[in-house]
């Protein structure tokens, strides 16, 4: 008899806010949430600041979502351990960056990464900490190649980030910028390599547009129509028009972000990570490379931030029990439903699959807001006709990467679109029978103008997510609850014990 699963299905960037102007989730045309909505049992869960881990305050993302969902608990996130290290003092004492600091002296060392104050990737704060660290143990000559954020900011917001760090680099006594690069090309994820080849051309050979200010090269691109995320590679050059902060063989390299997904593929071409793209020949040799955090566990690098081990995760007690699970996405979300919703790790539980559908070749996904729900959806339905899993985990990623573009049309098709694929699997699920838990990972298409500049809105919100929870019993859900409580209410709804090390709570009434 096949099997009637429980489908944890994450509308990425699906937030709740009651405004009306820019509010790409509320002005869809989506007949099938708002249906579902209006039968079932339904409540608001926060995804953001202290319930997720993070500080008060700080908007949440995929990577923090998904671990919170899988694991039950509150997840001490790493921005959240390293504002520790920086409150404490506790950098200059790291033994990790203690040899980092040692290799420097004599030599230069490059800080890389998002200058930004999102808090997704990076943070202000803890590149203004290394700098202090970099001049209290001795090193002369510190340069930092910029990546501009525009995504988790908002979109014009870099030019006041780089007046700050230049401030602070003055008033530290130490430091120069070396490049500035939009993080479309710096920080790719998706193997466009032909993107990361204009930042890493700009740190390594001085190849790119120059200028011997990048305030001014960065307000030059905003003339042009060109926002922080899209700012194309600058070498920043003296007045003799030499690059002022190229890498060398055998220097010191820092890369400040801690998130890792977005700080793999730069780093994977400058270290000695095996890659077929015909530029990594010019990678300087020797790098003493560091890494805030692991951002590939086959990367050859010194890593700050070890990942915290965890036990008792959703994953793990449905493979103890002999549960078969599917896990389905498109590029984009694939490794926050298999590698984040396991707490950080690659490995697959016994009696898990995967399927990653491709996301669309295109160079913003307002292009096509649809991306690649249709064959994300297509693996989910036949997932369910194959009658043996218990658990399939979807995420839908569009209200989250179209919202990021700031396109606010393109953003209402892409809820609409996601509304589609809720009526797909509605209309098997009513012939086959199974649970169903509609939610979101952290709020973003539901602002898309900002509302104190009136300008695009083009990163996430504090705002809480729906979840419904669509099954004959319709028993009430519990107000006030968190990522954390998804987990115990799945077990609930199979039947299985949540184990202790969840804090999480059924949130049926």
């Amino acid at each position: 008899m096949a099997k009637q699963p429980v489908i944890l299905t994450i509308l990425d960037g699906w937030g709740e806010s009651p405004a009306v102007k820019g509010n790409a989730v509320r002005n869809a045309r989506k007949p099938v949430y708002d249906s579902l909505l209006r039968d079932y049992p339904n409540t608001l869960i926060n995804t953001s600041g202290e319930s997720v881990g993070l500080p008060d305050g700080q908007m949440g993302n995929s990577e923090v979502g998904h671990l919170n969902i899988g694991s039950g608990r509150i997840i001490r996130m790493d921005i959240t351990r390293i504002d520790w290290m920086v409150r404490n003092d506790l950098l200059v004492s790291d033994p990790v960056l203690q040899e980092t600091v040692k290799h420097a002296r004599g030599r230069r060392l490059h800080l890389l990464g998002l200058v930004s104050d999102g808090g997704v990737h990076s943070h202000n704060t803890h590149l203004y900490a290394l700098l202090e660290m970099a001049k209290r143990g001795g090193v002369e000559d510190v340069v930092v190649h910029a990546f501009m954020d525009g995504r988790d900011t908002p979109p014009n917001k870099g030019a006041g980030f780089m007046e700050a760090l230049l401030a602070k680099m003055r008033e530290i006594g130490i430091g120069r910028v070396g490049s500035v690069s939009g993080r479309y090309y710096a920080m790719d994820r998706d193997k466009r390599w032909e993107r990361v080849e204009r930042a890493f051309r700009a740190i390594v050979t001085g190849e790119g547009r120059k200028s011997a200010d990048p305030v001014a090269a960065i307000r030059e691109s905003y003339t042009k129509g060109v926002t922080d995320e899209f700012i194309e590679p600058v070498v920043i050059v003296n007045d003799a028009n030499e690059p002022t902060g190229l890498m060398r063989d055998e220097d010191a390299v820092l890369f400040f972000n801690f998130r890792a997904d977005r700080g793999r593929e730069l780093s994977q071409v400058l270290t000695d990570y095996p890659l077929d793209v015909p530029y990594k020949s010019l990678a300087p040799r020797n790098l003493h490379y560091t890494t805030m955090t692991v951002y590939d566990q086959t990367l050859k690098v010194n890593t700050v931030l070890k990942p915290e081990q965890h036990t008792g995760l959703l994953g793990g007690v449905l493979s103890g029990h002999g549960a078969k699970q599917l896990r389905v996405a498109e590029t984009e979300k694939y490794p926050h439903v298999t590698f984040f919703f396991n707490g950080g790790v690659e490995k697959p539980f016994d009696g898990e699959e995967r399927e990653m559908v491709a996301s669309p070749k295109v160079a913003t996904y307002d292009l096509m807001p649809e991306m690649s729900a249709d064959g994300v959806c297509d693996v989910v339905l036949k997932g369910i006709a194959r009658g043996d899993f218990d658990v399939i985990v979807v995420n839908f990623a569009n209200p989250d990467m179209v919202g990021h573009s700031g396109v606010y049309e393109a953003a209402v098709k892409a809820c609409e679109t996601c509304d589609v694929m809720l009526g797909r699997i509605h209309q098997v699920l009513k012939q086959t029978g199974g649970q169903w838990i509609i939610t979101a990972d952290h709020g973003n298409a539901e602002t898309m103008i900002d509302p104190v500049t009136g300008g695009a809105h083009t990163y996430h919100t504090t705002n809480p997510v729906p979840l419904i929870l669509v099954n004959e019993a319709r028993r009430p859900l519990r107000a006030g609850g968190s990522l954390r409580d998804l987990a115990p209410t799945i077990l609930g709804l199979l039947g299985l014990p949540k184990p202790p090390e969840m804090s999480g709570v059924d949130l049926r009434a």
